[in-house]
């Protein structure tokens, strides 16, 4: 009981490739930048084809933010004009500010008030169950914008499907790898990377899900937590 998170990962693979990707997680499990796991839970899960929705990948964009006050900055008016209020964001914002630990799981806050909604404490709610359709493709999309790295394509997948959520209105994270200090703001309009989130070194992250006041907050955490989803790459535009 107890300990510290230090990584997850999710994929959706045929019968055939179980064996590999299992040995690929257990390598990724080793060598996190967060520390050698100590405990490490690996499940294997059985899907049917009919079960699997499908969302679309969102597209990627950069905006600029020199220093850490400049990105929260820029991280609230592009929560804003996802259609959170400036209440609801700088809520969000204090909620990530004010961990003491990292969360394995994001916070449901309301994208009017800005009221932490899930009961669910310091674990927070799980985004499981999601893949990417061509992880080639995907490659090669960011590859030529110069992102292609394991945080922004597992982050950009989960937040394709989250964005896809009923009663989702706009998504606040960045990582709790000390290396990494890029955040993002995610919505059905688009996928917004924004650099220095935190400071570098710091092993604090989290993410939020800003959600409308009259969502149902079960049908939502059954979505984000048991609905398998694949994410198909469409034209991802901007930088």
């Amino acid at each position: 009981m107890g300990g510290r998170h230090i990584s997850g990962a999710e994929q959706i693979v045929s019968q055939e490739m179980v064996a590999q990707t299992t040995n690929a997680m257990l390598e990724r499990a080793f060598s996190h930048t967060r520390g050698q796991a100590d405990f490490i839970n690996i499940v294997v899960e059985k899907i049917d084809k009919n079960q699997i929705q499908e969302v679309p990948l969102l597209s990627v964009h950069t905006v600029p933010g020199d220093d850490v006050v400049a990105s929260h900055h820029a991280a609230q008016e592009v929560l804003v004009r996802a259609g959170v209020t400036l209440l609801a964001a700088q809520s969000g914002m204090t909620a990530l500010l004010s961990l003491i630990d990292s969360m394995g799981g994001a916070m449901l806050l309301c994208a009017v008030c800005g009221k932490r909604l899930d009961g669910t404490g310091s674990r927070g709610v799980r985004v499981s169950r999601m893949d990417i359709d061509d992880k080639q493709g995907l490659g090669a999309l960011l590859t030529d914008r110069g992102i292609n790295n394991t945080h922004v394509r597992e982050a950009l997948v989960l937040a394709s499907k989250v964005a896809a959520a009923p009663g989702m209105v706009a998504e606040l994270c960045w990582s709790d790898d000390p290396e990494y200090t890029t955040g993002y703001v995610a919505s059905s309009a688009g996928y917004v990377r924004i650099p220095h989130c935190k400071p570098v070194g710091s092993l604090l992250g989290g993410r939020v899900f800003f959600v409308k006041p009259d969502a149902e907050l079960d049908t939502i955490i059954t979505y984000l937590s048991q609905q398998p989803v694949l994410v198909r790459p469409m034209i991802c535009e901007g930088v």
